[in-house]
């Protein structure tokens, strides 16, 4: 399974789902808000909409479609950069692969910026940059 768009919320990820179904196309959610919550962060990014990778470019081209119409499909997070849907927030695991608790409490007291990560090109941006 492979992501075919993030969202802040998961309801909107669950509305995509039910249209690609409607489409014809198996679709899956992923909910990581728990593990956001516990990460003392507000849920971003954390609702993942997947497919099968054989699926992925008519779920693409049927988003494409969608979305100019559908405010909640256009609300999709996408990296500024690259377009990629495959995007975490804040990007823990690229900075602290494995301490998150200790990630968790730096970030809690501001020591670092929560940023967005594009897991494919690689690029950070703030909340404040993503619109």
């Amino acid at each position: 399974m492979v992501t075919i768009a993030t969202f802040n919320e998961v309801g909107k990820a669950r509305h995509l789902k039910t249209r690609l179904a409607e489409a014809g196309v198996k679709a899956d959610v992923h909910n990581e808000a728990q593990m956001q919550v516990a990460m003392l962060s507000k849920p971003q990014a954390n609702a993942k909409v997947l497919v099968d990778e054989k699926d992925f470019q008519a779920a693409h081209q049927l988003m494409v479609e969608w979305e100019a119409s559908d405010p909640e499909i256009g609300s999709a997070i996408r990296c500024p950069q690259c377009q990629s849907p495959r995007v975490v927030y804040p990007q823990l695991a690229r900075k602290f692969p494995f301490v998150p608790g200790l990630a968790a409490i730096l970030f809690a007291l501001g020591v670092f910026e929560k940023e967005f990560y594009c897991e494919d090109c690689h690029l950070t941006w703030t909340k404040d940059r993503q619109g």
